[in-house]
């Protein structure tokens, strides 16, 4: 239940609802109930057994169901002898009437309560999570699978609206019902309530045992979904290379195998769910019928207090106790799923933020000095990346990081705006360590270009000027110009206003990095980190877009990772990384004459 109460806190304040709902219910209730009163008088009625020979006193007032009860005794006494039984039957008939239009008002005006709350809740658990999701470290997206993600903002938060936050009003007003007809059963016959206590829990032990594996299966499904929309979101992404190599079957039977599995567990909870509904009717038609043959034996025998229509009612009435029993045992059995849901959703939420804001973190303005790695190391868990990383950018110069694939050129540009933080050594900015300048005051000063162009399925314009809310359209299109991308940018049907696609799909790979650039430029920060940013464009568009960033880098900090030599010859320092390591260090030229690693990757690519 603690994980339950943990949903429902995503309410707060619960004064909003909860007081609301509260007065609400109980007069949709009491309506509710007073309907059921109505019948004893009626039956009376229909049967003439309402006696007409009484002396009739108005009852003074207080404020208990016994006084209300005794009120209508009067007024009904009254019609009674001074109309007949028609009148008194037109009398009855008014009052149910009224008795049951004020339940269904009460009842509608508790629910519009209630959908506040529900949708109150489910906001605010799906921004927490999304939130949460954006603040974890890049690291944890290594280990996770995205369609697990996914599958948590979705899937997991529907099926907490659709059972826990669902169930709160039955949770909330259901046993309200229960203890409401229990007080008229009692107040009609005590020796025959105690009976009925005494059979009823029969159909809580029926329900119990089915309930018990609904939570296990509840969770398995939502893994399984996870696993589906990874699969679906691998495939969409990779479509092209799917068809490429004719793996449409492979796929396909990979999806087959995780929907199997996926059916076959829902199944079998579905099998449970639907079970709890009719095994609970049963249950509770012979406890009423264990009531009937008990209560009934009384009257015939004239044990009893109860007369025929008094029976009659009082099994009407307990009947009744099955609905809400019924929808109770129904919410409980949804609330396992929710339950579930909620558990998978708050492994997230407590999972601890590991790059955040030191404790004294201070504000950063802008950066004017050198940026120094000081003896850095790092890995992933047990694997070392970087052995005892030393160097300086100073400011305004041009640093460049080659080597093979894998040997930590990207770890080591990764490690400055923080993605990861170093095992131990220490990266400085302007002498201050990074782990001690405010998060937000350090990317600031950072312009990043990646290897793999992240675009957004939004227009151009806001491509280019992602994360600022007020750009000038003047600052976009000067840094289309200098990424050279205000050609093809102007030759789309609507400009730069034109939607570029789910991760820029409707442009080349060459359009693609330019507008990457474009943003970085945009941004235009102290520090730039261009990893193997014309990597993807064609000789021409390379030349170009290098004339570019050589006029962007003057005067700019600059850390450049490339496989293409050519594109950081003119760089203040090379350093070459080889397992982690920086094997060689120094100009183009220098490294050159020393022959090493650096000269044979040099004429391997001159050669090609």
């Amino acid at each position: 239940m603690k994980t339950y109460f943990r949903i429902l806190s995503y309410a707060r304040p619960l004064n909003r609802f909860v007081p609301a709902y509260a007065i609400l219910a109980i007069f949709a209730v009491v309506f509710g109930l007073i309907n059921f009163t109505l019948l004893i008088p009626l039956l009376n009625v229909l049967f003439d057994t309402a006696p007409v020979n009484i002396e009739l006193v108005k009852p003074e007032f207080h404020f208990n169901i016994l006084y209300f009860r005794d009120l209508f005794n009067y007024y009904f006494g009254k019609i009674l002898l001074d109309h007949g039984r028609v009148g008194a039957l037109q009398f009855v008939c008014v009052v149910l009437v009224f008795s049951v239009f004020a339940a269904n008002v009460f009842k509608y005006t508790s629910q519009r309560v209630m959908s506040s709350m529900r949708t109150t809740t489910v906001y605010n658990i799906r921004r927490n999570l999304f939130d949460k999701i954006t603040d974890l470290h890049l690291g944890y997206f290594n280990k996770h699978q995205k369609g697990q993600l996914i599958s948590r903002l979705t899937n997991d938060v529907n099926e907490i609206e659709n059972s826990v936050v669902s169930s709160v009003q039955v949770v909330f007003k259901e046993p309200l019902m229960i203890i409401g007809y229990l007080v008229l059963l009692f107040i009609m016959s005590v020796e025959l309530t105690i009976f009925t206590l005494m059979v009823l829990p029969l159909s809580g032990f029926f329900i119990s045992v089915i309930l018990k594996k609904l939570k296990r299966e509840s969770r398995q499904i939502q893994e399984l979904l996870g696993t589906i929309l990874s699969v679906i979101e691998e495939t969409i992404s990779g479509v092209r290379i799917i068809k490429a190599f004719n793996a449409q079957p492979f796929v396909r039977k990979q999806f087959k195998k995780q929907n199997i599995k996926h059916r076959t567990v829902l199944k079998s909870m579905w099998n449970k769910r639907e079970l709890a509904s009719p095994v609970s009717e049963f249950a509770g038609v012979l406890v009423v019928a264990l009531v009937l043959l008990y209560g009934g034996t009384l009257v015939l025998e004239n044990n009893s207090e109860l007369s025929a229509s008094e029976f009659i009612t009082y099994i009407i009435l307990y009947s009744q106790i099955l609905v809400p029993a019924k929808s109770i045992s129904t919410a409980i059995s949804n609330i396992q799923r929710g339950i579930a849901s909620g558990e998978r959703i708050f492994e997230i939420m407590d999972t601890d933020i590991s790059i955040k804001d030191h404790p004294r973190a201070k504000s950063f303005e802008k950066f004017n000095n050198k940026i120094e790695y000081k003896n850095v190391t790092f890995g992933y868990e047990s694997e070392m990346v970087l052995k005892d990383i030393s160097f300086t950018i100073p400011e305004g110069k041009i640093t460049a990081l080659v080597g093979s694939s894998g040997s930590g050129k990207s770890t080591i540009a990764d490690l400055l705006p923080r993605f990861y933080d170093s095992k131990s050594g220490e990266i400085l900015m302007d002498g201050i360590p990074v782990q001690e300048i405010k998060l937000k005051d350090l990317r600031k000063q950072l312009g990043i270009v990646t290897q793999e162009s992240i675009l957004f399925n939004d227009t151009v314009f806001n491509n280019i000027a992602f994360g600022v809310e007020s750009a000038s359209e003047d600052a976009v299109i000067k840094a289309a110009k200098i990424a050279n991308a205000h050609e093809f940018i102007i030759a789309m049907p609507e400009g730069y206003q034109t939607n570029i696609g789910d991760r820029g799909s409707k442009l080349s790979g060459g359009q693609r990095q330019r507008m990457s650039i474009a943003r970085a430029i945009f941004k235009n920060p102290p520090i730039l980190i261009l990893d193997e940013a014309t990597s993807a464009l064609d000789t021409e568009s390379e030349r170009l877009v290098q004339e570019a960033l050589q006029n962007l880098m003057k005067n700019r900090t600059t850390l450049v990772i490339a496989h293409r030599l050519s594109t950081i010859q003119h760089a203040n320092e090379i350093l070459v990384i080889d397992k982690g390591e920086i094997v060689e260090r120094g100009t183009h030229d220098h490294l050159l004459e020393k022959k090493g690693i650096y000269k044979k990757l040099y004429d391997l690519q001159s050669f090609i």
